[in-house]
């Protein structure tokens, strides 16, 4: 039985850069937690960021591609580089799924790693735009499907 690699935000710990969860429920959820089907993991605090931590964002312009590419980077709020946490949590999470039998990856949005519809603009204005996080990015190059919470159906229904 294939199992689902979770941002560990959706499932209550209190994880994000601002200390707090973002917690998803639901039938779905609550089935697959009871058969075992849900890997809980956060790529930041794996690779060793603080909770809480400033806030980051992909650099204006740029994408999670081109950040494991190594041609962007991942910047905070304050200016600080932090490309090699979120690279090195995109590995962990890849090393995570294929290790726990993940083909399908259950991950929250806006986040510079997680994102999977959408991320904000590097400008740390609030803006946002079409894109995926690096952990997203990643898992999508080795043909894990990413599944945000809004698709949550259509994660269910590729599991069926």
């Amino acid at each position: 039985m294939s199992r689902i690699l979770v941002s560990a935000c959706l499932l209550g710990a209190p994880v994000r850069y601002d200390g707090r969860a973002k917690t998803l429920s639901g039938s779905l959820i609550e089935n697959w937690r009871a058969t075992d089907r849900l890997v809980s993991l956060c790529p930041e605090v794996s690779a060793g960021l603080a909770t809480p931590r400033r806030p980051a964002e992909i650099e204006p312009g740029a994408s999670a591609a081109e950040v494991l590419d190594g041609t962007a980077r991942v910047l905070t709020d304050t200016g600080e580089d932090v490309t090699a946490y979120f690279v090195r949590g995109a590995q962990i999470a890849l090393d995570t799924a294929k290790a726990r039998d993940c083909h399908v990856a259950l991950l929250t949005d806006a986040s510079p790693s997680c994102g999977s519809r959408w991320v904000y603009s590097g400008h740390h204005d609030g803006s946002r735009q079409t894109g995926r996080g690096v952990v997203s990015e990643l898992l999508e190059r080795n043909g894990i499907r990413v599944f945000s919470p809004r698709d949550i159906a259509a994660l269910a229904s590729a599991l069926a």
